[in-house]
């Protein structure tokens, strides 16, 4: 964005005062291309200062006639144009000085309005100074050379400006140039290493490296340019001032070939090992001074310690590595130069870190809390001097994992180096406070990185986020934006009743939204980051079916949805949902979830759900499919506490609903589940049939699958050997074991057996089962009786012996889900469609 572009937008009355001089006309035709010219750094008024001003003078007349041609007031621009060629022909400094203090005014009200001025601004700025820069010290050396070529005994020598005995200054001024203009690219590749380093964590890069690798060759050609000149002028420098010159020649040319030693490609910050990677170095000067190399220089990578890399960056990249602190295999890679790209690099595409070697950590410091980085070296002799240089960079800081479930904390101890650690440091340091503000920075730009959506946090987000992580809920949004948060509060201490760190929430809530939600946050769909309390606060005097998503606070990764009931006083109540997981939204979506439930009506604050979330239903399926089975529908529902029973207080338990595949013996009404526990222990497990309620607080979600088959006949024809129990008499044996799986859920119903703790079991393919031979016709009128899960083989249990187990140990009623207590509907899916638990394989339908 230029400087233009914003001041055209503003009134014109607040550069009245700018327009004395320069008519406002005419800066609206140059546009931008009066702010390309180094008007800024044209300070001085010396023979090159005079020869840019000239320039620059007859380039705008040039722009302004072409632009009139094209303009309707024709006349009145070239009348313009005449008076400033008129103005400022004798004088181009003044000119200059002019549209310098233009365009400081300019900057000057940008500044004032928006507290910045645009990043592409600075960067064209930093552009012009250095190529002013550049054309300076080219100007310097061809004043040295026209002086020496001239000489003390020659007749020319006394109509040049510059006497002979002024040539050591000349020199010494040259230099002074040579080195600040080593410093810019210094400095510039300094921001080029620091914008990589924020990359990481989302920023805006600009990965191309052409035009710094343009920027260090053209300045080490002027620096061989001056060289040579200083050595043709040794006999005029002496013997004190040449050597001073020739070291300070030898430090700039040193500090730009082991500058331009870079990273291009750096390897995972969060590395695991036994895992491979890839990364590639680039030297920038490396077209330019390998060119005649016999053979390619080898690059080396090494894994080293803090420390290591403290020591080497304290040397100044001197000494060599003693010990690499992790084993690296394919370690070594060719530098090599491709002439039709013009770069020199060495590529490590198959690089494996095998095994890493601890460091002694500091006080309560974690494994992820230790830094190390890959050190790329090589070394090369240069090709104009045969100077030989020991070439080494570090990556940036890489935390090493040897599990999975450390990737979480790894990720912020990089996202925390990233974001806040200085251009020029000590390795790896990095402020352990830093202000909210940048925090929330850096949260936004992670997040938006992320999540790859261009909607970023608002402030309503921010003020949520710090409540958080400063446990304080009295502090306004303006409180927040004085104070620091520290490492420890943002990885490393526990939220208050809670299980888990800021970051790890925070770090759920991206990975949901970028695997789940990605479109309805960009649709600003998902109110997110905001507490349960204001959400009652938001909702309270809304009617009924007012609904808003927000992220769970007290579970990772998960979203809500609350939304407006009346209850049977009349009152307005929020209820919460629930929290959807991934897993959960992988299985159906949020938008269809929505659609299911008829209670909610408008999304906060007042559309209609279908307007809001139609784009994001997802078509349902009917009919067949192309295998000729009959398409099944997941909903979901929601069932509130009002809708739910009262418990009874007095009078018989409700009946139990019959299983719908068994007929269970029905031997005594008023037996207890609990007498039969120790005749049942060797063929049931020990676990509860249903699990313990979860007092979490919300409204459960049951998701029922609608299925028809296409035929359906009687599942059973006959009792199953697989199936068939021992008999009453065998129960009695504690050495006795069932001949085949005999559960307790194989009776109970396909929502039932979902809450057996086992949890869901994977869909088994449907295989040919060989046709059973049916059981012989039974003529004894005493196994006619018997239970349908016997088989009339089995051996029958006298009379007497049945009623004597039937009076010490009553049987299980048949059975039923218990009562919920948790106060949140229960998520259950039926049985044969999405392949939960289920009944046993061996009795599906059809498979009897």
């Amino acid at each position: 964005m230029s400087l233009w572009s914003l001041v055209s937008h503003m009134p014109a009355e607040e550069f009245s005062s700018l327009s004395t001089e320069f008519p406002r006309s005419l800066r609206c035709l140059l546009a931008e291309w009066l702010e390309n010219q180094p008007w800024e750094f044209v300070n001085g008024s010396d023979a090159f200062c005079s020869s840019v001003a000239s320039r620059m003078l007859s380039a705008m007349l040039e722009k302004l006639r072409s632009a009139a041609g094209s303009d309707g007031q024709q006349c009145q621009i070239l009348q313009q144009v005449n008076s400033i060629e008129n103005t400022f022909r004798r004088d181009p400094l003044r000119l200059v000085a002019v549209v310098r203090a233009v365009l400081e005014g300019e900057k000057a009200a940008v500044l004032k309005r928006d507290h910045h001025l645009p990043l592409s601004f600075h960067r064209r700025q930093e552009e012009l100074k250095f190529s002013l820069g550049l054309q300076r010290l080219q100007h310097r050396v061809r004043e040295i050379r026209a002086l020496q070529e001239e000489g003390p005994g020659r007749d020319g020598a006394v109509q040049s400006p510059t006497p002979p005995k002024e040539l050591p200054t000349l020199i010494m001024e040259a230099v002074k140039e040579l080195e600040a203009a080593k410093q810019q690219v210094l400095k510039r590749i300094q921001i080029w290493k620091r914008q990589q380093q924020l990359a990481g964590n989302g920023a805006i890069f600009e990965e191309n490296l052409a035009p710094l690798q343009k920027r260090c060759e053209s300045l080490v050609e002027v620096y061989f340019q001056l060289q040579q000149q200083v050595m043709a002028a040794s006999t005029e420098l002496g013997p004190e001032l040449l050597p001073r010159l020739l070291e300070r020649f030898k430090e700039v040319l040193s500090s730009l070939v082991k500058s331009s030693f870079l990273v291009e490609k750096q390897p995972p910050q969060v590395l695991k090992t036994q895992t491979k990677f890839q990364a590639s170095v680039r030297f920038l000067l490396g077209p330019q001074l390998l060119k005649a190399a016999p053979k390619p220089y080898v690059v080396r990578a090494d894994m080293v310690t803090e420390k290591q890399a403290r020591e080497l960056e304290l040397s100044n990249y001197s000494n060599t590595l003693s010990e690499s602190t992790g084993e690296i295999l394919h370690n070594t890679v060719a530098l090599e130069t491709n002439p039709s790209s013009g770069t020199c690099c060495a590529n490590f595409k198959n690089v494996l870190l095998k095994k890493i070697k601890r460091c002694e950590r500091k006080g309560s410091e974690s494994v992820t809390e230790e830094k190390c980085a890959v050190l790329f070296s090589t070394d090369v002799t240069l090709t104009p001097s045969n100077i030989s240089f020991h070439l080494q960079v570090l990556s940036l800081p890489i935390v090493v994992i040897v599990h999975g479930n450390q990737d979480n904390n790894a990720k912020a101890t990089v996202l925390w180096d990233n974001a806040f650690s200085d251009i020029e440091r000590v390795p790896f340091v990095v402020a352990e406070r830093v202000p909210w503000d940048k925090m929330c920075d850096t949260l936004n730009l992670k997040f938006m990185a992320e999540v790859q959506t261009t909607k970023g946090l608002l402030k309503e987000h921010y003020f949520f986020l710090a409540q958080k992580i400063f446990n304080d809920h009295s502090a306004s949004p303006e409180d927040f934006q004085s104070r620091h948060v520290s490492w420890a509060q943002f990885n490393k201490e526990i939220l208050p009743g809670r299980g888990f760190t800021f970051w790890q929430w925070f770090d759920g809530v991206l990975d949901l939204t970028k695997r789940c939600l990605k479109s309805y946050w960009s649709d600003r769909l998902i109110m997110g980051f905001i507490s349960k309390q204001y959400v009652c606060k938001l909702l309270s005097m809304e009617p009924e079916g007012t609904f808003l998503l927000r992220f769970s606070d007290s579970e990772i990764g998960g979203i809500t949805i609350a939304y407006v009931i009346r209850g049977k006083d009349g009152s307005s109540q929020v209820e919460n949902i629930q929290p959807f997981s991934a897993k959960d939204l992988s299985i159906r979506s949020l938008g269809d979830r929505i659609r299911d439930l008829g209670q909610l009506r408008n999304l906060y604050p007042n559309i209609p759900k279908d307007q809001a979330f139609g784009s994001h239903y997802n078509k349902e399926q009917t009919g067949k499919d192309g295998r000729g089975y009959v398409s099944t529908a997941i909903k979901m529902t929601v069932e509130s506490e009002r809708d739910q029973q009262p418990p009874r207080t007095m009078g018989p338990p409700p009946e139990a609903p019959q299983a719908p595949m068994f007929n269970l013996p029905m031997l005594q009404p008023e037996l207890h589940p609990e007498s039969l526990q120790p005749l049942l222990a060797p063929m049931c497990p020990s676990t509860p049939f249903c699990p313990q309620p979860m007092p979490t607080g919300y409204p459960t979600v049951e998701s029922n699958i609608m299925m028809v088959p296409d035929r359906l006949n009687s599942p059973f024809h006959s009792p199953s050997p697989m199936l068939s129990p021992p008999s009453l008499s065998h129960c009695q044996d504690p050495s006795f074991r069932p001949p085949g799986p005999f559960m307790p859920n194989q009776f109970m119903s396909g929502e039932v057996s979902q809450l057996l703790p086992a949890g869901p079991s994977a869909e088994p393919q449907d295989e040919e089962m060989p046709e059973l031979p049916p059981f012989p016709a039974v003529e004894d009128a005493s196994l006619q009786s018997s239970p349908r899960w016997m088989s009339p083989s089995m051996e029958q249990s006298s009379a007497s012996e049945l009623d004597q187990f039937v009076q010490e140990v009553p049987l299980l009623p048949p059975f039923a889900p218990l009562p919920q207590h948790s106060g949140y509907p229960n998520s259950s899916l039926s049985s044969w469609a999405l392949g939960e638990a289920r009944w046993d394989d061996s009795i599906r339908p059809r498979h009897a």
